[in-house]
């Protein structure tokens, strides 16, 4: 959970830094908030990719050396 600080955006800061709260902190505060959720998203995207390529596997193997299966150039695939 985030840090609640009870300085005014034109105060200085508490950390002891001898900035504005809005110049040092504040920014601080919502560069992690910004990297929190892009990291959700890759972490999302990534899954996504790895269930995708899985799957992808998965499927071309299964058509590969079906007994009796015919090539078909055509389609790419065993018929």
């Amino acid at each position: 959970m985030a840090k609640t600080i009870d300085a005014g955006r034109n105060e200085l800061c508490p950390c002891g830094s001898g900035k504005k709260y809005k110049k040092c902190c504040a920014l601080k505060q919502r560069s992690n908030r910004g990297s929190t959720l892009m990291l959700l998203i890759v972490g999302i995207l990534m899954a996504v990719g790895v269930i995708a390529g899985v799957s992808a596997i998965m499927s071309d193997r299964r058509d590969v050396g079906r007994p009796g299966g015919v090539w078909s150039p055509e389609h790419g695939h065993y018929h």
